[in-house]
């Protein structure tokens, strides 16, 4: 009858639309994981040239000293690396990249829903989002947003953090490190958050 809805027809199969849809989360949490366990392994080698025990690595990485011990056992070869230098000031494309991070986490948690910048750190956070030239630019912009918006509520030191990350970024030095760059991300992001915090 006219002005009567006709019954909602149910999909039989879902579409190749949300086929891909659901998958493409899926290889996400499963890329984010498997990039994790990556990075983990990285930072045992990280904490052995610290030279602290396999015991207190197992301990602080939540693995079996066994797997610590297989981990350390493929990379012997590599030799045991000298520490790694945590100090800000290091001009290498990723250690800056990663101060970024720490920083707009910071930004983010101070303002906490108000900050322009959560969505894209939370989507960092949890893999979903990687390190891009573009995805850093994005960053930048959304930071600059928050620094600008908000200047009554930030601490200055936010502003000096932001203004020597960006000045390293506008002219990136060409600088190889040994560690790998997810590494370097990383340990700057800790650092950058534990230096705001102090």
């Amino acid at each position: 009858m006219a002005g009567e809805e006709s019954p909602r027809r149910t999909p039989e199969k879902l579409t190749e639309e949300q086929a891909e849809q659901l998958l493409a989360d899926m290889n996400e949490v499963i890329r984010a994981g498997e990039e994790m366990r990556t990075l983990r392994a990285e930072m045992v080698k990280v904490f052995a040239g610290y030279g602290w025990t396999q015991e207190r690595i197992a301990q602080l990485t939540d693995m079996s000293q066994p797997a610590v011990s297989k981990q350390l056992a493929k990379h012997r070869s590599d030799g045991l690396r000298p520490p790694l230098d945590v100090s800000l000031g290091q001009r290498d494309v990723p250690w800056l990249e990663g101060r970024l991070w720490g920083l707009a986490e910071e930004i983010s948690e101070v303002l906490a829903e108000a900050a322009h910048c959560t969505r894209c750190v939370t989507a960092l956070a949890r893999g979903r989002r990687r390190f891009t030239p573009q995805t850093v630019d994005a960053l930048r912009r959304l930071v600059e947003e928050d620094l600008r918006v908000f200047r009554a509520e930030l601490p200055a030191t936010f502003r000096s953090a932001y203004d020597e990350i960006s000045r390293g970024l506008d002219v990136p030095p060409k600088i190889t490190t040994r560690d790998s760059a997810s590494v370097r991300r990383t340990v700057a992001h800790r650092v950058q958050r534990d230096a705001l915090k102090g």
